[in-house]
Parts: C-alpha cells; sequence; structure tokens
C-alpha cells in the first residue's frame, strides 16, 4: 500500500511539472529534452492510465478483505397495513441489522493475497512507465540520429555541388571524360536518395513521438545534451541474477504467483475448519397491527445479539475450488519462472550484442578519423604544396573529394553509435536501470 501510494504521489508531481511545460508557447516547444519527452509519454500513455486503474482496484481489494472484520449496518423496513384476522410476519417499522466476521482461518490468507495482487499491480504500472520509457527514448534518440545525419549530408551535398560544377568544367575543356562527371552525378543522386529517406524516417519518429507524448508532431526537435552518457555494464551472471531482481515486469509475475499462492491456501482451508461471525439486530414494531391482541407482553423495541459458527463438513465444490487455485498458483508460479528465464536469455544476448556493436563502432571510430586526418592532410598540402620534391600536386577536385568521404565515414560512424544506442537503451530496460539513466540528464 504505501509503495503504490509513493508511486502516485511521484506520478503527481511530475504531472504539476508537466502542465507548467504545456503552459510554454509553441515556439519553446520546438526542441523538446529526452527528459521531458519520457515525462510527457508516460503522462499521456494509455497502457500508464490502465496499469494505474489496475493499481486503484488492487487497492480497494486489500480494503474490502480487511473490511470482512469491520461489521456492516444494514437499515430496513417494512411497513405494511394492519393485517385481517391473524396476523403474518413482523410489524416491523425499521430494523438495523449488523454483521461481521470475528473469525477465519481463510481470511488472513486471503488479505496477504490482496496484498500481493496489490504489489504485483504496483510491479506492473512500474513496468508500463519504463516501456513507454523507452518507446520514447528510441524514438527520440532515433530522431537525433536522423537530424544529426541530415545535417552532414547537407554538408556532404555542398562538397558534391562544388565537385560537380568543377567536373563539369573539365568535361567541357576536355580534360576530362564525361564518365567523371557522371561518377560525381551518382554521389549526388544516393545523397539524395539516403536524405529522403532519413526525411521519410524522422517524420515517422516525429509522429510516433507526438502520439506518444502530445506534443506537436511540427518542427519537433531533439536536445542532444540531453542524452546522458550510458553506464558501463556487468557480463557476469551475478549481474544477470540482479537483472532479473530489478526488472518490474519480473517482480509482478512472481508477486501475482504469492497472491495465488496464498489463495490457494485459503481455499484449501475452508473445509472443516470453523469460521465464527458476530450478528447484531435491532427492531421497532408497530402497534396498529393487532398484535398485542394475539400477543402477550408485546413491546415496541427488540434487540438480539449472538455468535455463529459453522463448519463446512461435506461440500464437495469446496473441494474442487481448493484444487483450481492451487492449479492457478502453480501455473503462475512456472510463468513467473519463464519469464525470469526469458529476462536471462534476453539480457545475456544483449550483453553479446553489446560487446559486438561496441567493437563494431571502434572500428568505424577509426575509419572516421583516419578518413578525417587525410582530408586535413590533402588541405594542408593544397595551400602549401606537397612538400616532397617532384611529387605531384594536389588538385582542388581531390580536396572535394576527401571532404565527400569524411562526411561519408562520419555518416557511418553515426549510424554505429545509434545501433550501439539502442542496444544500449533495451539493456537498460531489461535490467531495471531506464528510468534512472533518464533522470541523470536532470543532474
Amino acid at each position: 500500500m504505501a509503495e503504490s501510494k509513493r508511486v502516485l504521489s511521484k506520478t503527481r508531481s511530475r504531472n504539476h511539472t508537466l502542465a507548467l511545460f504545456l503552459l510554454l508557447p509553441l515556439a519553446a516547444r520546438a526542441q523538446v529534452s529526452l527528459s521531458t519527452a519520457v515525462d510527457l509519454a508516460e503522462k499521456h500513455s494509455p497502457a500508464i492510465r490502465a496499469a494505474r486503474a489496475e493499481v486503484d482496484r488492487a487497492a480497494a481489494a486489500v480494503a474490502q478483505t480487511r473490511d470482512a472484520y469491520a461489521p456492516s449496518i444494514v437499515l430496513g423496513s417494512s411497513v405494511g397495513p394492519p393485517p385481517y384476522g391473524f396476523p403474518l410476519g413482523n410489524p416491523d417499522i425499521y430494523d438495523v441489522n449488523a454483521d461481521s466476521l470475528l473469525f477465519s482461518f481463510s481470511q488472513p490468507d486471503y488479505v496477504r493475497a490482496a496484498r500481493s495482487g496489490l504489489r504485483a499491480a504496483t510491479l506492473s504500472l512500474k513496468d508500463a512507465q519504463q516501456q513507454v520509457a523507452l518507446d520514447a527514448a528510441l524514438d527520440y534518440v532515433e530522431l537525433d540520429h536522423d537530424l544529426k545525419e541530415m545535417a552532414a549530408l547537407d554538408e556532404q551535398r555542398g562538397y558534391a555541388d562544388a565537385l560537380l560544377k568543377a567536373e563539369q568544367d573539365r568535361v567541357q575543356a576536355g580534360v576530362d571524360p564525361r564518365r567523371s562527371q557522371l561518377d560525381v552525378e551518382l554521389i549526388a543522386a544516393q545523397i539524395d536518395e539516403k536524405r529522403i529517406y532519413l526525411e521519410n524516417d524522422a517524420d515517422l519518429m516525429r509522429q510516433k513521438l507526438a502520439n506518444l507524448t502530445g506534443l506537436p508532431a511540427v518542427d519537433l526537435g531533439t536536445n542532444p545534451g540531453s542524452i546522458p552518457p550510458f553506464p558501463s555494464f556487468s557480463a557476469t551472471a551475478a549481474s544477470d541474477q540482479q537483472s532479473a531482481d530489478n526488472n518490474p515486469g519480473v517482480g509482478a509475475a512472481y508477486a501475482l504467483a504469492q497472491a495465488k499462492r496464498y489463495t490457494a491456501f485459503g481455499d484449501g482451508r475452508q473445509n472443516l475448519r470453523p469460521s465464527i461471525g458476530f450478528g447484531l439486530k435491532y427492531q421497532r414494531f408497530a402497534q396498529y397491527q393487532n398484535f398485542e391482541v394475539y400477543y402477550h407482553n408485546f413491546q415496541q423495541n427488540n434487540i438480539s445479539a449472538g455468535v455463529q459458527l459453522t463448519i463446512p463438513l461435506f461440500d464437495p465444490s469446496l473441494k474442487a475450488k481448493a484444487r483450481q487455485s492451487a492449479a492457478g498458483a502453480t501455473r503462475a508460479l512456472a510463468d513467473a519462472d519463464a519469464s525470469r528465464d526469458t529476462l536471462n536469455e534476453q539480457t545475456a544476448a544483449l550483453r553479446g550484442d553489446l560487446r559486438q556493436l561496441a567493437a563494431q563502432q571502434r572500428v568505424v571510430q577509426v575509419k572516421s578519423e583516419i578518413a578525417q586526418a587525410d582530408m586535413q592532410t590533402i588541405e594542408t598540402q593544397l595551400t602549401t604544396g606537397p612538400g616532397t620534391p617532384g611529387a605531384t600536386p594536389v588538385t582542388p577536385i581531390e580536396a572535394k573529394k576527401s571532404h565527400i568521404e569524411e562526411r561519408e565515414r562520419y555518416q557511418d560512424l553515426l549510424d554505429a553509435e545509434f545501433s550501439l544506442m539502442k542496444v544500449e537503451l533495451n539493456l537498460l530496460r531489461e535490467t531495471g536501470q531506464l528510468d534512472a539513466w533518464v533522470r541523470s540528464s536532470l543532474k
């Protein structure tokens, strides 16, 4: 119960901050930070609203099972006209009935089951929040990647246009063949093709973020500085067990299995075990229904109280229900174990992918640095000369080609970094660290 209140209180404080954000002018919303996008997505998500409703329902279930020990008070009335002849029934003006459970072998188990159900609902809410955060973060970093790569493509297209102009002049002068110009035109066409693909993907990411956050998709941009660095991940078996313990989805599965187990205990204790209840009843009788004629010592005010003992000696339906609950508990525990094993397998696969992509990213990074060094060398030689007697001087065309090559290697690096980030985000989600990573950007 306390955990659910903390989750709901945290959500309400976020909603207050997000409400202030929504009051900002549209121009200020063009560039949104990662943490703000995640907060808005969690506020706007139907899945989170449904999970929050499940927490409320589970909290009400706890109160219902616990309040079985509290008296229920009912007020009733059966007023009617005077009877003809001998009076039938009670001359009841009104009556007050109070009933409560005093003792039951099963009810404590039902209370424990409801509390475990509340914990499962709270963990499911946290799991839904992390899934929405993952969706928002993946769309955000992909949009950021698209914007960075489009900026690099624009620079590359500028160098390609300059190179194309130079080649056209050389072809018209008869210095180079037409094939040289076609090679440059192919480079420009490939740049245009890739940019169209990135524009479409960026528009799709904007629309996805708009659907998640409720922000307008038009001119929605990212703040690269709001993406925090990723933590280092351990590859030990102990870390996988810790990941399973921190994953709210797996925790919710085990909490649900525990709830079903307590329910099975309670249903199993319904047979051959007594339950004790308390009852209190007050009735006020009418004097106009001739009861005082037929009954001596008639009085208007009447009260009775007592304790009821119930022992189910033979009830096949209770035994069948107990078997059904036990089977359901066994199935829930098996499902929880399966979800834990699946999580461990997925985590191990992600760790392997992370190592492989990190190695690939390092290779691409070195290639990008080599291309940048070659470009700087060619630019220097273009300005100061080759520096070696008899060496062929560098031409402006070679300089432009080096710029195009450098931008292409830089785009390869952006692609490698984005592939690595996707795996890291999924690994953060599996290990239960995604929310802390997103909030770290606020520090």
